[in-house]
């Protein structure tokens, strides 16, 4: 039988779960985990960049963005036939889910029939889809449904008292509002954050509290462990003060903590996965991370890659999942 969802956690409820002795948070994570989800199967998922650099946004952690020093170039959306290529390589590398970036602060009118046309071609190949654009109107979230996006990627980053102290040129409840739009348009929702960016505990609290009371719970949940890129805000913060970094401990138990709240999103294990031992990487499955990346990239941040995690998988006796397409969210009645 699944676990009770509840919608209705406090602050101090989720605060108690971090607080926990790391084993017992451990082995509640894990039965919840089991009650769900098939404890030895994780989801591969394979992240590529379809328009890199060049965005707006200040986001003190992006290598992106055109506030940072970082030497990424600016590129244009690539070609269709480009992206299907890549989409059918990650196919047959086992990958289930393609999941497809554009570093734009929103996507222009102008390029919604090249993104409609890529979703329309992956999914003809039997992937799931995710896209990460950036802010959607309601319209655009309905030209994606319609084309039959499975999930669309929008992380609210952090708690909201801390979200302003990593980006001032979007609020947060713009972030909410992104996702409110996808849910009305029946996509499914995949939101999570970084950890590691200087925040306190209780910033992750805030962070999961958000997501876990949100009215329904994201299908998809990544976490991401921040990845200190020279030229950005954070990258350069980090460097001169490297006891802000997560260790490896606070960083299971946020993924713990995800998956109790959360018992029946998909808890991905993001970005910094390839600087964690294999040990860290396995108290995270072990705590209800079902999901991850693979290939030597995520968007421009270097990730383990297929023969670093084939051989991982082999060696704690897990297996990519495999099932059937997941159910859409239901499309939200239109008020009258």
């Amino acid at each position: 039988m699944a676990a009770a969802v509840r919608q209705d956690w406090t602050r101090e409820e989720i605060a108690a779960l971090f607080d926990l002795p790391f084993t017992d948070l451990l082995f509640q994570a894990a039965s919840v985990h089991r009650e769900s989800h098939p404890p030895d199967q994780v989801q591969l998922c394979t992240l590529l960049s379809i328009k890199t650099g060049g965005c707006p946004e200040d986001c003190g952690y992006c290598s992106q963005s055109v506030h940072a020093d970082s030497g990424v170039e600016a590129t244009k959306l690539m070609d269709v036939q480009a992206v299907l290529q890549s989409a059918a390589q990650a196919k047959d590398h086992g990958s289930q889910r393609f999941c497809m970036g554009a570093a734009w602060r929103n996507p222009k009118d102008r390029d919604m029939p090249a993104i409609v046309e890529i979703v329309k071609g992956v999914r003809a190949m039997g992937m799931e889809t995710c896209m990460t654009l950036g802010m959607l109107s309601p319209r655009q979230a309905d030209m994606l449904a319609d084309a039959g996006l499975d999930y669309y990627n929008h992380n609210i980053d952090s708690s909201p008292e801390y979200y302003e102290r990593v980006i001032s040129t979007r609020k947060f409840d713009e972030r909410i509002e992104t996702l409110d739009h996808v849910r009305n348009a029946g996509i499914n929702v995949c939101s999570g954050g970084i950890v590691g960016m200087g925040e306190m505990r209780e910033d992750r609290v805030g962070f999961v509290h958000t997501l876990a009371t949100l009215p329904q719970h994201p299908e998809s949940v990544p976490v991401n462990a921040l990845v200190p890129v020279k030229g950005t805000v954070l990258g350069d913060m980090l460097a001169d003060t490297p006891m802000a970094k997560i260790d490896d401990i606070e960083f299971v138990r946020t993924v713990a903590v995800a998956r109790i709240t959360m018992p029946l999103s998909m808890v991905r294990l993001s970005a910094g996965r390839e600087s964690m031992s294999d040990a860290a990487q396995a108290l995270c499955f072990l705590a209800g991370a079902n999901s991850i990346f693979t290939g030597d990239k995520l968007l421009t941040a270097p990730n383990a890659g297929d023969d670093t995690d084939a051989a991982l998988f082999d060696r704690l006796g897990l297996t990519p999942l495999h099932g059937d397409e997941p159910m859409r969210a239901s499309k939200v009645a239109e008020s009258a």
